[in-house]
């Protein structure tokens, strides 16, 4: 979200444990039902088939890490929006072991298509850039100028590494191998567009508009808007972060004004629920057994633990003397998610089986798309570590 007044807080050195209690019962509402998947008969020309359809992330449970990965460096890499840095922890110490320059206005930290190189993504116009980091090292490279690069994903095939031009409300198509533009797409009714995700079969993008209380999706072959929805349960909403369950039924988005996440059906065809979980609902991420989500209620300091199998709350972990959890991943072995602290210059370690905080990290000012390496997984999707 590039429309922020970074508030810089005062940061305790000290972990708390988080306050874990059962999700109170959410306000009336429709129920949601999870509709039954329907398995494509054909995938995206080129996209690698999955070892159990019943579950997209069964390559990525917990440890199961390819062996060319193996032997990177276990780091959380944290982009500081607003000091243009990024801070390296070591997760085994939560100490802070590095520190560089992440380009003009660092957003995410971004996995590759093929897992060997990370991308700090940046987006101060009218420049951009993209930074690589080799994750055996846990060292930069050599920053390469590219416009207004707010987020990046992949195809699912991988031709194409997709820079999300969020101030030109654009999405920019790059030969992930040259970094030359291919072509681009342009959206006019889709203001902040910024995260995304592809569904089961990967033909269909469904995309977030975050200044226009819109969603669309999204055709990946021709790159061509589909579809476009509105969103109604608050009248100024902000989509954020956007994320296909891992039985492929349904879509899950973020929307920080409206409190809760709105469910779409698998296709990206309709909008079919929506869930309260909390204030300034932010981040999605999956437990490696592919049975909660983590929300991430960046307002109020929290995170919902949402079960998948009836998608509804059913804990809520309070962030001691309160906090901003925005967005991160979950570790290797499934037992610590990891958050940035978008106001207060910190990044939050929760014990993902009692929701302690068993970290509480000083980093830079405005610190945002954290990433967790080594992740398992077979390829990467983009962001920070959506990967199949």
């Amino acid at each position: 979200m590039r429309r922020v007044a970074a508030g810089l807080l005062c940061v305790s050195l000290l972990a708390g444990c988080a306050e874990t209690m059962k999700a109170p019962e959410p306000p009336a509402a429709p129920q949601v039902e999870q509709p039954p998947v329907k398995m494509p008969n054909d995938l995206l020309a080129g996209m690698p088939d999955y070892p159990d359809r019943k579950n997209i992330y069964a390559a990525a449970g917990p440890n199961m890490l390819r062996d060319d990965v193996k032997g990177d460096r276990e780091l959380v890499y944290v982009p500081n929006t607003n000091s243009d840095r990024v801070h390296v922890i070591d997760p085994n110490t939560m100490q802070v072991i590095d520190e560089f320059y992440g380009g003009p206005e660092p957003q995410h930290v971004v996995p590759s298509y093929d897992m060997r190189t990370l991308y700090v993504t940046s987006s101060r116009i009218p420049g951009g850039a993209v930074l690589p980091i080799d994750p055996v090292t846990g060292k930069p490279g050599q920053i390469m100028d590219i416009e207004d690069v707010y987020n990046l994903y992949f195809t699912p095939d991988g031709q194409f590494a997709i820079v999300v031009a969020e101030a030109y409300q654009r999405l920019d198509f790059y030969d992930p191998k040259t970094w030359q533009r291919v072509k681009s797409s342009e959206f006019p009714d889709c203001e902040g567009i910024n995260h995304m995700d592809f569904t089961l079969d990967g033909k269909t993008m469904l995309a977030s508009c975050e200044f226009d209380n819109r969603m669309i999706a999204i055709d990946v072959a021709s790159g061509q808007q589909l579809r476009l929805f509105e969103l109604d349960v608050v009248s100024n909403g902000m989509p954020q972060d956007t994320r296909l369950v891992p039985d492929g039924s349904v879509f899950l988005v973020a929307d920080m004004h409206a409190d809760g996440v709105y469910v779409f059906d698998s296709q990206a065809t309709q909008r079919i629920g929506y869930i309260p979980t909390g204030k300034g609902a932010h981040g999605i991420y999956f437990s490696r057994d592919a049975k909660v989500a983590y929300i991430s209620n960046r307002g109020e300091g929290s995170v919902t633990v949402l079960d998948l199998s009836t998608l509804t709350p059913i804990e809520k972990w309070t962030i001691p003397g309160g906090g901003s959890p925005d967005m991160g991943g979950v570790s290797a072995d499934g037992k610590t998610l990891w958050l940035t602290g978008r106001y207060h210059g910190e990044v939050y370690a929760f014990d993902t089986t009692s929701g302690e905080l068993k970290g509480r990290i000083p980093v830079g000012a405005g610190p945002h798309g954290l990433i967790v390496w080594p992740q398992p997984g077979r390829y990467s999707l983009g962001h920070t570590g959506n990967i199949r």
